[in-house]
């Protein structure tokens, strides 16, 4: 029952309410979905048939004694095998903790339960985290619903392939270089990458301390903005496992308050050139914003290229520092594509106490001069990658003459979690081979409901969400 699973969830949601539609059904309709198509994708690692249908027969339950239903109550929905669910592996894709199985759901786990959301199962991802694809020895590769022969990105790539083709409603992924972004962007689908502490991090691996509490975070991803809106609104609240939490309060702006932000945009970096499809979409976007009654102007923050090094800086280098003790003697096990992430980081020197504390100072500096420039242009559009969906095994793309390598495509959204601002990813255009390409959009920190405001609109200026035009329809 394709056309049931791609239902926003809003939507799956009020038609239970209504008592239209049944979680038993609704749950055995995605069911079906994954078992006709994950075989094809691998988008999940673990599926949880008898959990679910446990769990759909509570919800029938609830309505059956008019119990109070939360926003979510018996929409089916994933999470990245990353993130803690009670009962589940979480593995993050490596062979060093195969088979570990959480006692415990984290705390944003346990708030979807609580809202009444049904968990089908976790999703798949590269491992360690360590990739913008997703494939590992584990369980393999997982392909694009739009392309088979094309990866759905990394390291949330299984959440949001799982997502784009109906295989679940919305879930949970993480990011600390594009990791919701760059698959949302790949998929079709929308992502929110909040500001660290805003949504909590408790339950993830690698747990989020040191340079991964600056730049990691968990987000929502769903097929609409409404969808990620309701999931950012059950998800967003301090936790004391997340060293970053902070007590913001949910602020949604009035439309008229909205309207009167400043967006400024650009369509590439001046480094890194991106697709003439992906500035045609950047285009497209801010001409569509106007025609919303935004005032959208030419305009990129100073500063970007130092926000890039020092990324990679704090996830490659004390990335790979903080990893090395975990995977040292284990070589054998170890996936292609963390071995050669590994031989990227080993290439450079370590950090001594001086340079780490050069780069945290700096990156202080940055984010004061990018919010500077930002009280003028309060809202930012612009690319999320230099392309959209790369072939599997893919390490470098021609883009008007120019090679552009594989570390270098994500820049555009790693300046922001070194920045540590909130932004949103939707889709909105294709590539000449019918990919979805995604804009960005991104205010500063603690300003999801901003983000998500704007995006809405701009939702609401290209109209309804799509579907992967494959044989997975």
């Amino acid at each position: 029952m394709p056309d049931l699973t791609f239902l926003p969830a809003v939507a799956m949601a009020e038609q239970i309410r209504q008592k239209k539609l049944s979680p038993i059904e609704l749950v055995d309709a995605h069911l079906a979905r994954i078992e006709q198509v994950n075989p094809r994708l691998n988008a999940f690692v673990e599926v949880d048939p008898e959990g679910a249908r446990r769990q759909a027969r509570a919800a029938e339950g609830a309505i059956a004694r008019n119990e109070n239903l939360g926003p979510l109550h018996g929409v089916p929905i994933s999470i990245k095998s990353s993130i803690q669910v009670k009962g589940l592996r979480c593995e993050a894709g490596t062979r060093i903790r195969a088979g570990l199985v959480e006692k415990n759901d984290a705390p944003l786990v346990s708030r979807l339960r609580q809202a009444g959301a049904i968990i089908l199962g976790n999703t798949n991802t590269p491992e360690l985290l360590m990739a913008w694809e997703t494939d590992n020895l584990l369980y393999g590769r997982t392909n694009n619903p739009w392309d088979l022969t094309r990866t759905p990105g990394g390291s949330s790539g299984g959440e949001a392939a799982a997502i784009a083709a109906g295989l679940s409603a919305g879930g949970v992924g993480s990011d600390g270089g594009g990791s919701i972004r760059v698959p949302a962007h790949f998929s079709g689908i929308c992502g929110l990458k909040p500001t660290s502490g805003r949504v909590p991090a408790t339950g993830h691996y690698p747990t989020s301390v040191g340079p991964f509490a600056l730049l990691g975070v968990v987000g929502p991803m769903a097929r609409t903005i409404a969808d990620l809106k309701v999931l950012f609104e059950v998800m967003q609240g301090p936790d004391d496992g997340d060293p970053s939490a902070a007590p913001v309060p949910v602020r949604w702006p009035t439309r008229d308050n909205v309207k009167k932000l400043r967006i400024g945009y650009f369509e590439d970096d001046g480094r890194t050139p991106v697709t003439s499809e992906t500035r045609a979409a950047v285009q497209s976007a801010a001409n569509a914003l106007r025609d919303a009654g935004f005032k959208v102007e030419p305009f990129r923050p100073e500063g970007l290229e130092q926000a890039r090094r020092l990324w990679w800086q704090f996830f490659g280098i004390a990335g790979g520092m903080l990893l090395r003790p975990l995977t040292s003697g284990r070589e054998a096990d170890l996936s292609p594509i963390l071995k050669e992430f590994s031989g990227w980081v080993a290439a450079e020197p370590s950090h001594t106490a001086q340079t780490l504390l050069d780069t945290w100072i700096m990156r202080d500096v940055v984010r004061m001069q990018v919010f500077s420039q930002m009280r003028e242009y309060p809202m930012l559009l612009c690319p999320v990658a230099s392309v959209p969906a790369f072939r599997h095994g893919e390490r470098s793309w021609n883009i008007d003459g120019q090679t552009v390598q594989y570390l270098d495509a994500w820049s555009y959204t790693e300046w922001f979690n070194l920045l540590g601002t909130p932004a949103v990813t939707i889709p909105f255009g294709r590539s000449n081979e019918g990919l979805p390409i995604g804009v960005q959009i991104v205010a500063r920190p603690w300003e999801e409901e901003l983000v998500l405001a704007v995006a809405a609109e701009l939702e609401a200026q290209r109209g309804p969400w799509q579907a992967p035009e494959t044989l997975l329809r």
